[in-house]
């Protein structure tokens, strides 16, 4: 952890304005924020660039990339994530729920083993031994049409800093899935199914979600209040589902796919969290609600880089756009996930706050990072 970093002549993205002016962080925290274009002589001249807090990342798929990075081939665990970690720094995120699925199929072309704990236990290995430039926590993706779920989540405890447990019902012909032709486009690509794999492969899906549905919605939802996490929905689509996660006791939505659900969710007080590359491409993959639609129906609190860590920053500077508002689109990615993850210690440029940072200066409409700061030390 540095002495001291001043980063000065910057333009400060507050939580409800940009001032010019100089950020100071000493032993990885932020002790002083001082308006003015003063430049002392030991501090980092930003040159009218912004500062704004780090990067706060809920949902990443990149992990598995590194882990698969073709489908059967598995790369070794330490290097992928180590270069995961590093990716991440170099996109401007500063603290990450890794998501790891909990919940495995055993037979069918789809199967797949359990993982979690054995990669949660090498991560968190990882960051003891100060191998890792940023915050790591985990975020377990609870897959309610599997076979071993229960017995997945049973094997972390409150030491292992999961933040987060999300629900996900990828029953198909429901929520993300809909669209069965999207699910198999998806799938078929993937694992290299022909149209009879691919309709056994939903069979066996829609017999797990029958079978063990309930049981491990309800024991997911245990298991999130004894590991002390807070709980998430993934896709919701209708007013009931979003009915069912707030009796569940959900905090934020991952993904919500129609209007009526992302209302149903500010009816409820659920933050409504939306996937960067949604926003940047116009709208969604799997032919579910624009996240622009949602940003412009002031139904969006919380974005997700989701499968493309450098999207988080430019969806923000997008969003800007949109709104017309720098630092409210800065807190979807900094300020409000943290706070949506029971984090108070960072999001923000405030005294107190953790110090990570970063520099960025615009090109155009694009955001460009000059620096990445965690806890003070620079990482990227």
């Amino acid at each position: 952890m540095s002495g001291c970093l001043c980063l000065a002549n910057a333009k400060l993205v507050l939580a409800d304005r940009v001032m010019t002016g100089a950020l100071t962080i000493e032993d990885g925290t932020i002790r002083d924020i001082a308006e003015g274009d003063h430049l002392p002589s030991d501090a980092v001249d930003c040159a009218g660039d912004f500062v704004l807090p780090g990067l706060v990342e809920l949902h990443t798929d990149n992990l598995e990339r590194h882990l698969e990075p073709r489908p059967e081939v598995d790369w070794p665990h330490l290097p992928a994530l180590v270069a995961h970690d590093a990716e991440l720094a170099s996109t401007g995120i500063t603290t990450v729920f890794d998501a790891l699925r909990c919940g495995s199929i055993h037979s069918g072309k789809a199967r797949y083993e359990d993982y979690a704990r054995k990669l949660a236990t090498e991560l968190l290995a990882a960051r003891t031994a100060g191998l890792l430039k940023i915050s790591h926590f985990l975020h377990l993706r609870a897959e309610i049409c599997s076979e071993t779920l229960l017995e997945e989540l049973a094997a972390f405890g409150p030491e292992d800093r999961v933040g987060i447990v999300s629900l996900m019902d990828h029953t198909p012909g429901q929520r993300q899935f809909r669209d069965m032709s999207a699910l198999k486009a998806y799938v078929a690509k993937k694992r290299g199914m022909n149209d009879g794999e691919f309709a056994e492969h939903v069979e066996q899906l829609v017999d797990l979600q029958r079978r063990f549905g309930a049981q491990h919605e309800a024991g997911a939802v245990t298991e999130a209040h004894r590991l002390g996490a807070v709980l998430a929905s993934h896709d919701d689509t209708t007013a009931e589902h979003v009915a069912t996660s707030a009796g569940n006791g959900v905090g934020f939505a991952e993904f919500p796919t129609t209007l009526e659900a992302a209302q149903a969710c500010r009816a409820h007080g659920i933050a409504v969290m939306m996937g960067a590359p949604n926003l940047i491409r116009g709208g969604s993959h799997s032919g579910n609600i624009a996240a622009r639609d949602l940003a412009q129906a002031d139904l969006l609190d919380i974005v997700s880089s989701d499968y493309v860590p450098a999207a988080l920053l430019l969806s923000a500077f997008r969003l800007a756009e949109i709104w017309a508002d720098l630092p409210r689109a800065i807190a979807t990615v900094t300020r409000n996930p943290a706070r949506a993850a029971g984090l108070n210690d960072r999001g923000a440029l405030e005294v107190g706050q953790r110090g990570d940072v970063l520099r960025v200066r615009q090109a155009g409409d694009t955001p460009l990072l000059r620096g990445v700061w965690s806890l003070g030390d620079r990482v990227a």
